[in-house]
């Protein structure tokens, strides 16, 4: 995956896309996995993941859209990303579709328990 092609693809799918998109354009680190998933599978798991957020108090960027984006695509083989800020206080996780060639949901998890949006001096 060419990092231009994965920041053509983040647009408007989330409101994390934005900040995952300016974290790539800024040079940041991402991956993408070669393996697939079934839609549903990550839908459970992310929202298991939202409710564990929401209990401690964490702080999230369109994770709840992207738990309902991966419920609506069911069996649907899915790609998973990992693009990480700076300072790596954020983690943006990407769902895309199985040849890679779009990005369906993006979500943000700040990895403490600061919060401090993505994007501001805490980048």
């Amino acid at each position: 995956m060419i990092r231009d092609d994965l920041t053509e693809m983040l647009s408007e799918q989330t409101t994390a896309c934005g900040p995952a998109r300016d974290a790539l354009i800024a040079g940041r680190t991402f991956v993408v996995w070669d393996g697939l998933v079934p839609a549903n599978q990550l839908a459970g798991i992310y929202r298991a993941r939202l409710r564990r957020t929401q209990k401690r108090g964490q702080p999230t960027l369109a994770l709840s859209a992207t738990v309902n984006l991966l419920s609506q695509a069911s069996e649907e083989p899915i790609r998973i990303g990992r693009i990480d800020t700076t300072d790596a206080s954020w983690t943006f996780m990407l769902f895309l579709n199985a040849t890679a060639t779009a990005v369906l949901a993006c979500t943000g998890v700040a990895r403490t328990t600061s919060s401090a949006e993505p994007g501001s001096d805490a980048k």
